[in-house]
């Protein structure tokens, strides 16, 4: 069945169209326009903005699942959480733990990529910076060796998308090369890094910062740091946690303004995200969430978010930034780093989300497949998160 999606405004990765159409075949874009469209047996009308499905580079689970820890049915659960607040494509993201149990992570989390359930995984420690720990144990955190980059991959199998950490470690510089000739994204995250230590993790192919801001030294003007190369050094694509309480709206604007076209919107989710306040476990430490946000129990550090991305990009849209910036932010960049396609450009799948006409949520995606039609009402955009 080819299937036409029709809407007051379709922003692409590519294209800003105003009385826009998709057309779908077997759940494929195979042309965009505006104006007059193809006649088809099927046609929906979707009120407000389609803009592509999101990609979240960054989440540690929902529904009080964590990736680290939990059952591949629990991981299921808490991955359609996110799907359902219009996350299309979720890197699972596996905190420190001890070695065997990041590999039992690994080889248990890995059918669901396969399957399409996940995106990817990413290993956030055990190669971070103490200093810079954030939630994660401290007597887990070691450098790199061989061996356990050998284990992790094979555990994996062609599973594990990204890894972040601390290019300072010994050894760090050898298991970048080793990732990147692995097909695995290294993104610099968890660390105290100098500038010049930073910058040579970027010559052996880093391209991702981790939660920017977050987990590093703050930007000096006689230490610079790995902030000043993440802002100065165009290779790098930057991680942001838009969610009111990681980071100011001015650091926003500084990134916006200082490395435009490297923003990435992630939402750094851990398993209290779709939940009420409570306590809770990351990395092995005790987290309490209260008032939507997520601290370690002692109060010393943030302990992840409890939103997903669509919430950064309401964040956004209502701060006035515009539409396109945001969809590169929350889709393009992240899909094109992975080297997915983009959803809603033509031969890619056709999963969007829905914006408002006043620009502030987005609504849950809805695959268009080949064998219905969705209606217009399964579309309409309603408040997903109950956090801030």
């Amino acid at each position: 069945m080819t299937a036409l999606v029709r809407a007051p405004r379709i922003v692409t990765a590519d294209a800003d169209l105003h009385d826009g159409w998709l057309l779908v075949d077997d759940g494929l874009v195979s042309a965009t326009g505006s104006g007059a469209a193809p006649t088809t047996e099927t046609t929906t009308s979707v009120e407000g903005t389609i803009v592509p499905g999101i990609v979240d580079l960054h989440a540690h689970g929902a529904l009080g699942h964590d990736f680290a820890s939990c059952s591949a049915d629990d991981a299921r659960a808490a991955a359609a959480h996110h799907r359902s607040r219009g996350t299309t494509a979720l890197i699972a993201s596996i905190a420190t733990g001890p070695v065997q149990d990041t590999v039992d992570a690994l080889d248990r989390l890995r059918p669901l990529v396969a399957d399409g359930t996940l995106a990817g995984l990413h290993l956030e420690g055990p190669w971070l910076a103490p200093a810079r720990r954030g939630a994660h144990r401290p007597d887990l955190l070691h450098h790199p060796t061989p061996a356990e980059v050998d284990a992790y991959l094979a555990a994996a199998d062609g599973a594990l998308r990204v890894v972040t950490l601390a290019p300072e470690l010994p050894g760090a510089l050898d298991t970048i090369t080793r990732l990147v000739a692995a097909g695995v994204v290294v993104a610099i995250g968890h660390t105290d890094a100098t500038a010049d230590q930073a910058r040579r993790a970027v010559d052996a192919g880093a391209t991702l910062v981790t939660h920017l801001f977050n987990g590093m030294p703050p930007l000096h003007h006689r230490a610079p740091g790995p902030v000043g190369v993440a802002l100065t050094d165009e290779r790098l694509l930057l991680e942001c946690i838009v969610d009111g309480h990681h980071l100011d709206p001015t650091a926003v604007d500084v990134v916006r303004a200082a490395a435009p076209g490297r923003l990435v919107l992630v939402s750094d989710a851990m398993s209290a995200t779709g939940c009420g306040d409570g306590d809770h476990t990351i990395a092995g430490s005790a987290v309490s969430v209260r008032g939507g946000v997520a601290r370690l129990a002692d109060g010393s550090s943030l302990a992840g978010s409890t939103i997903t991305v669509a919430d950064a990009v309401r964040r956004l849209l209502t701060a006035g930034v515009p539409v396109a910036e945001v969809v590169a932010a929350a889709a393009v960049r992240p899909a094109r780093l992975l080297g997915r396609p983009v959803p809603l450009s033509v031969g890619a799948p056709a999963d969007f989300v829905v914006v408002d006409h006043d620009g502030r949520t987005t609504a849950p995606t809805v695959p268009i497949g080949a064998a219905r039609a969705v209606p217009a009402s399964a579309h309409r955009s309603t408040s997903q998160e109950a956090t801030p």
